[in-house]
């Protein structure tokens, strides 16, 4: 395991995390912050393979995601290039992957049902998640920025690419929102995090 990898993991699970890693046509890059994702995999044009994952992620959420790349390595090294990225196979990989380390010596208690949980059918994106992504943000570096579900209704918030939207109604599991610009209708995952505005700026 590349030694700067040490400064982004829980100290207890650096052991396992080079187990992971042993395999040398496996790479792993520390990106700058990508707002679309935290992390990802590919197979390179010479047949080796390389897992992003970007800097700025607390040390539980690197580890989740360090773990989910892996995965997509595993089960696609296992059954082949052919399955669906965050299938039944991938699925079931990540969750045989992350069972040693959900342990109170790596996580912190206040994580550990909560992963327990998440991990019982793992998704594509543990941001889907919004109580485990509330849980996690608590051991984020603090910045400005809320989740859309905690912007008041009628508020005006601002998305990392400078677009300004106006708070709507909730749908189903997602929230109706409006371009100021075009006035068009987006919906919002819940735990998309965004810079509240104030409203008087915008009437």
């Amino acid at each position: 395991m590349q030694s700067s990898l040490r400064n982004y993991l829980p100290p207890s699970a650096i052991i396992q995390v080079s187990k992971l890693l042993e395999d040398d046509n496996l790479q792993v890059k520390i990106k700058k912050e990508r707002k679309t994702r935290h992390g990802d995999y590919r197979r390179l044009p010479n047949g080796k393979h390389q897992i992003t994952i970007n800097s700025n992620l607390n040390p539980y959420r690197f580890l989740i995601t360090l773990v989910h790349e892996v995965a997509h390595y595993e089960s696609y090294r296992v059954y082949g290039m052919l399955i669906k990225p965050h299938g039944i196979e991938w699925k079931r990989t990540f969750q045989h992957l992350m069972l040693s380390f959900l342990n109170p010596d790596i996580f912190p208690n206040e994580l550990l049902p909560l992963l327990a949980k998440h991990f019982k059918n793992p998704t594509a994106s543990s941001d889907t998640d919004v109580k485990l992504s509330l849980a996690l943000k608590q051991f984020d570096q603090p910045n400005n920025k809320i989740f859309v579900f905690e912007v008041p209704f009628g508020h005006f918030f601002k998305l990392y690419n400078g677009k300004i939207y106006k708070m709507g109604n909730k749908r189903v599991k997602r929230y109706k929102c409006v371009e100021i610009k075009t006035g068009r209708l987006y919906l919002f995952n819940p735990n998309v995090e965004v810079e509240l505005l104030k409203t008087e700026d915008y009437e």
